[in-house]
């Protein structure tokens, strides 16, 4: 079966969640069915026209996308859409066989415009990183609840050999954006309730990576605390020292109340670190709690401060939860993995229409 992938910049110099998934997928996807068979029509921003070649386009304008999805028009029989935006390419591309659109969360929440509605109409199965992403996409956008929907769950790398010590700082980290308008990834919550963990645990530290529009005021807002010697903003930083800054901490923290899936989970479980989710969003899919750590009510100060200190704690119980999500990782949550659950999902629906 030949497929069109469209991605915005499958590109792996691009480092966002969306495009590293995609890059992943489109690599297990072509081990799969063959080079010959899958196109890539990539568009972005950030897209690199130069980058483009035999079977692979890329535009950063508008225009451009349509030129290029003109260029593969009738040729595959399978279309695989890898963000909500680009369906809008959809018209350009002709007819397929089957057409797939995956769901990452945020974007699939928010109110749809007529065409987008109409277009969604012509998907034949949707593919989503979680449960809570397809369920809270069906309750927002009751029109789709019945159409055919297949979870499919992310994976990242190889599993790493062995779980090495963490630092000698008790320091819980959370990675992420800290824009104003995505205020949901649980960095306020944890700064009110780290009084309560420096109670428990009196070195304990809050690790802050990212950057974003929102900075400041996290920082404001820290800096007022009891807390303010405790907690530390690193900013953005490379993936190297991303990776650092996982192995020197005890645990990962994101009590967020709207992640469809949560990628640095993966990265923080790979390394043997257990994690903290809130009990709203899907994080607790992805680390299982207790399993690879717990998930807690981030809105609860004084509930939020125990969890984050029972994780930092250094006793049978953290390498219990270490070695948990050490297991869940190396068994569930590889890119192989999620390259055979995306194999699967489209080849199955393939059979099951070619059947019908």
């Amino acid at each position: 079966m030949r497929f069109v992938f469209v991605s915005p910049c499958a590109d792996e110099k691009q480092y966002g969640g969306v495009q590293f998934t995609a890059q992943i997928a489109l690599d297990g996807l072509v081990e799969r069915y063959g080079a010959g068979q899958i196109k890539v029509l990539c568009y972005g921003a950030a897209c690199d026209r130069s980058a483009a070649r035999e079977n692979r386009f890329c535009s950063y304008s508008k225009a451009g996308a349509v030129f290029d999805a003109l260029q593969v028009r009738g040729w595959a029989q399978g279309f695989i859409f890898w963000h909500l935006h680009l369906l809008k390419l959809l018209p350009f591309l002709g007819t397929a066989r089957r057409k797939y659109l995956f769901l990452h969360g945020i974007e699939c929440w928010r109110p749809l415009d007529a065409l987008t509605r109409r277009l969604l109409d012509q998907i034949d199965m949707f593919l989503t990183n979680s449960e809570f992403t397809w369920n809270r996409f069906a309750e927002i956008h009751p029109r789709w609840k019945s159409a055919p929907h297949r979870t499919v769950r992310l994976g990242i790398g190889i599993p790493d050999p062995c779980v090495e010590a963490p630092g000698p700082v008790p320091a819980a980290i959370i990675i992420g954006r800290m824009n104003a308008s995505e205020d949901y990834k649980g960095h306020r919550e944890l700064i009110a309730a780290w009084p309560a963990v420096i109670e428990r645990v009196a070195a304990a530290e809050l690790w802050i990576v990212g950057g974003g529009d929102a900075v400041n005021d996290l920082k404001a807002l820290a800096s007022a605390g009891p807390a303010a010697g405790r907690i530390r903003f690193f900013g953005p930083v490379s993936e190297e020292r991303k990776q650092t800054l996982l192995r020197q901490s005890r645990c990962l923290v994101l009590p967020s109340r709207g992640e469809g899936f949560g990628l640095v989970y993966l990265e923080a479980m790979r390394l043997g670190r257990p994690c903290l989710s809130s009990i709203y969003d899907a994080g607790q899919e992805v680390i299982a709690p207790p399993h690879s750590g717990l998930a807690v009510e981030p809105g609860n100060p004084r509930a939020l401060g125990e969890a984050v200190a029972a994780l930092l704690s250094a006793d049978g119980n953290w390498q219990q939860w270490s070695a948990g999500a050490k297991r869940r990782y190396d068994s569930e949550f590889t890119a192989a993995h999620f390259q055979q659950r995306l194999a699967d999902a489209v080849l199955e629906d393939s059979v099951v229409e070619a059947d019908a």
